[in-house]
């Protein structure tokens, strides 16, 4: 089953850290990404870009309307994601324990819907 491990930060915490602590983060995120492949996990995995660079659709009756940003104010912004086919959500959430804006962030873990036979 997939799971995709959606990983929020407020975004002035990235961009506070130094060089020296951005490479230990981006590390952190090799050896999970080591440890997806040695236990061979199919995934995914992608940083975005800041909420700067977001733009909103909504259709509401025929009317297309364009906004800047992101959905919602929030204090933490979704920063990246991991897709991850594994077994359980026990499973899911432990490679999802492994990323690094746990320690000051959140990572929310949900299914992926599978409307394969549908």
């Amino acid at each position: 089953m997939q799971y995709l491990l959606m990983i929020y930060q407020a975004e002035e915490i990235w961009e506070s850290k130094s060089d020296d602590e951005k490479s230990a983060v981006l590390a952190r995120h090799r050896v999970l990404n080591e440890k997806l492949q040695a236990d061979g996990i199919t995934f995914a995995a992608e940083p975005l870009q800041s909420t700067a660079t977001a733009v909103c659709l909504r259709n509401r009756n025929g009317d297309m309307q364009v906004s800047d940003g992101p959905f919602a104010e929030t204090k933490e912004q979704l920063a990246g994601f991991y897709l991850v086919d594994v077994e359980t959500m026990e499973d899911a959430m432990a490679y999802a324990a492994m990323i690094p804006s746990v320690d000051h962030g959140t990572i929310e873990v949900r299914a992926v819907a599978d409307h394969s036979s549908t």
